[in-house]
């Protein structure tokens, strides 16, 4: 198993960010043990009960964008892939067993996590992100790849997710994404759809 690990924003999942620790650490997801770290500004009891009950650290950063937050996250942790919340919806912990096949197996530098789309060839994903510039629940990345990047723009706070999403894209990264499909209650098909991977190029040397 790859080594991986979250960043959840208390400003970006807001309310909602206890059920975001509730998918990550659902006995149904083979990452629950995957260490957790939230980024926020200031320090409140809330968040210390997550803390101690959910197995999370915490990291207070009262003076930094968005953008600075998760890259000070990022460069506090040792994993292979990096999982970050972009939006304040969660999913479920499904998702996160798909996402585990998907980094054992396949060679990619990113997956879109959640996002309710078709499925598409795998010639057409690409387009499709770039076109409506997608913004998905969840975006896992390798690491290096990240790094590569640049990481996240430090000067940017509510456009920094919008920004690397863009980058990605503009980039030879290597897509593959995992799409919630919305079943009725007598649907007998898993509520995920894992889609093929796409964008074979290669990324760029360092």
């Amino acid at each position: 198993m790859r080594s991986v690990c979250f960043i959840l924003d208390a400003l970006v999942t807001g309310a909602q960010l206890p059920r975001h620790l509730v998918s990550i650490r659902s006995p149904q997801a083979e990452m629950a043990d995957a260490p957790v770290v939230i980024t926020t500004l200031q320090p409140d009891l809330r968040l210390m009960r997550l803390q101690k009950r959910y197995h999370s650290q915490s990291l207070v950063t009262p003076t930094l964008s968005l953008g600075a937050r998760l890259n000070y996250a990022v460069d506090r942790l040792n994993a292979e892939w990096v999982i970050i919340a972009l939006q304040k919806s969660p999913i479920p912990p499904e998702a996160w067993v798909a996402l585990n096949a998907k980094l054992n197996v396949y060679l990619i530098d990113a997956v879109l996590i959640g996002l309710p789309t078709p499925a598409l060839p795998k010639r057409l994903l690409q387009r499709f992100v770039a076109a409506v510039q997608a913004h998905p629940p969840y975006l896992a990345i390798r690491r290096g790849w990240l790094e590569q990047l640049g990481g996240f723009d430090p000067e940017l706070d509510d456009e920094a997710i919008r920004d690397i999403i863009h980058r990605l894209n503009v980039c030879p990264t290597r897509w593959d994404a995992i799409s919630f499909q919305h079943l009725n209650a007598t649907s007998q098909s898993p509520p995920f759809h894992a889609q093929e991977n796409v964008a074979p190029s290669k990324p760029a040397k360092s």
